[in-house]
């Protein structure tokens, strides 16, 4: 629950500066209608993490990829030639190959659930992800628009189904009886209010989880132009000024090292919410601040917060698989502007073998220290990733 209350909160305050930048000359926030929210490009690493050290050691890392991101905004416009759309694509793509198999395990129930790969947890993710399917394609407005909140809400009234559960107050205590899939026990037991609280999980540095957090959050900085460009041509038709990728880059690695203090996990900008500006053209910023201003209560209010823990993981997991997807296929037009040359193909395809790879050899990196394992071995991103611009630089261009 801290967790999440701590994600919702900084994912706020996140956004409202995002929307309405501080300072003139150095400004701090890109002024343009942004969502920020704890981003799925940083699972794969914070879980390798989280098992091998602890939550304390990624928002360590969560701090030095804040300041890595700073230096990024600052030299925005210097970075911008190792990026090309070739190569963000490939990372891109990268990323979302990587996450299938958390979507996966999600949708059969979440590895640490006893069920896990039950009947009932992959049809309740089939019927979610058949909601989200359906209404993305045959759904027209705001159906179309909520496919996912629709779909999990469909996929959680599907769990209900396969149980009640009792929920009473006996002289002040909780008493939860499960039945089912769904547990409401611990809305019981939520406060009314509650203010984050700094350091609660501590603070802890490690060189190998501060490189691999370091190195998506270079990579993450990359794609937030992409983000804010789509912005601006999809609804604006213009390119971002120079003033509004670099505030919004530093806003980004600021408000990541103020969030880490408070428990909240890496954020980024929603292409998901990127996407949504591009086909609505609404861009006032009083709608962002309403949602901002939303989101930011539900981060007080426990209680709630407290009622999204109790979403099951198969839910999540069919309502996801579908984003999932959409990262990679984004990835994969970006990797097509460029001509699919043997150059290019080689630079895409022998990145995200390696990536890939080496990630799913599990015992590729045995003999190599751990810090090797934890950098290269647990997350195909960062590999992907400085392959993709190695080769980039070292590979002769065609003479045509």
């Amino acid at each position: 629950l801290i967790l999440i209350q701590a994600a919702l909160v900084v994912a706020a305050l996140s956004t409202l500066l995002q929307l309405f930048p501080i300072g003139k000359k150095y400004r701090i926030g890109s002024g343009l209608p942004i969502i920020m929210g704890v981003s799925f490009a940083y699972v794969p690493s914070m879980q390798a993490i989280a098992d091998g050290y602890g939550i304390d050691t990624i928002l360590g890392a969560q701090i030095v990829g804040g300041v890595v991101a700073v230096i990024m905004g600052i030299m925005v416009k210097k970075i911008r030639v190792f990026f090309p759309p070739l190569i963000t694509g490939t990372v891109v793509f990268t990323i979302g190959l990587s996450l299938y198999p958390t979507a996966i395990n999600y949708m059969a129930g979440g590895t640490s659930n006893p069920d896990y790969g039950s009947w009932q947890n992959w049809l309740v993710a089939i019927i979610t992800l058949i909601i989200v399917t359906f209404l993305n394609h045959y759904g027209k407005g705001i159906w179309k628009l909520a496919s996912i909140l629709i779909g999990i809400i469909g996929g959680y009234i599907v769990s209900l189904c396969f149980g009640i559960i009792l929920i009473g107050m006996l002289a002040g205590y909780v008493v939860s009886i499960p039945f089912g899939m769904v547990d409401l026990s611990s809305v019981g037991k939520a406060s009314v209010f509650q203010v984050p609280q700094p350091l609660h999980f501590g603070v802890h540095f490690e060189i190998s989880a501060c490189v691999a957090i370091g190195l998506l959050f270079a990579i993450n900085s990359i794609q937030a132009i992409g983000d804010y460009s789509a912005t601006t041509i999809g609804a604006m038709n213009r390119t971002p000024k120079d003033s509004e990728l670099q505030g919004g880059i530093v806003a980004y690695g600021i408000t990541n090292i103020l969030g880490a203090l408070f428990g909240g996990l890496p954020t980024a900008t929603y292409s998901q919410n990127v996407g949504i500006v591009g086909s609505t053209k609404v861009v006032a910023k009083r709608v962002f601040e309403t949602s901002a201003i939303i989101i930011l209560i539900a981060g007080l209010i426990p209680k709630f917060s407290s009622v999204l823990t109790t979403i099951p993981y198969c839910v999540l997991g069919g309502a996801t698989v579908s984003v999932f997807a959409s990262i990679a296929m984004t990835g994969i037009k970006l990797i097509t502007t460029a001509p699919m040359d043997f150059r290019n193909t080689t630079v895409v395809g022998l990145s995200i073998a390696l990536g890939m790879g080496v990630t799913q050899a599990n015992a590729a990196l045995a003999t190599f220290p751990a810090w090797v394992t934890t950098i290269f071995g647990k997350s195909p991103v960062v590999l992907a990733t400085i392959t993709a611009v190695f080769l980039n630089l070292v590979l002769p261009k065609n003479s045509d």
